[in-house]
């Protein structure tokens, strides 16, 4: 699965302009979060659809969500304000 491209960025655009919002984490390139000096946050783009690694709450992996639709951009939403309170 390759990292997401300009072109699947500009598909998730609303959804990185709701998270350049939250605090405590910082874009160092365009859809690439880090919290702190560690990856945070990313996307990838393959033939199934769009997905976000998040880096799970032990800091030791990350979770994958499908962000393709609506539902999976919530999710993503909720579980990275959840982790950067945290």
């Amino acid at each position: 699965m390759k990292h997401a491209g300009p072109y699947a960025l500009d598909q998730l655009e609303p959804l990185l302009a709701q998270l350049r919002g939250f605090g405590g984490m910082v874009e160092k390139k365009r859809g690439v979060f880090y919290r702190k000096s560690q990856a945070f946050l990313h996307f990838h783009e393959d033939p199934q659809g769009l997905f976000a690694d998040l880096r799970e709450a032990t800091g030791a992996d990350f979770e994958r969500f499908d962000v393709t639709a609506a539902a999976g951009r919530e999710r993503l939403l909720a579980a990275a304000a959840s982790r950067l309170r945290a």
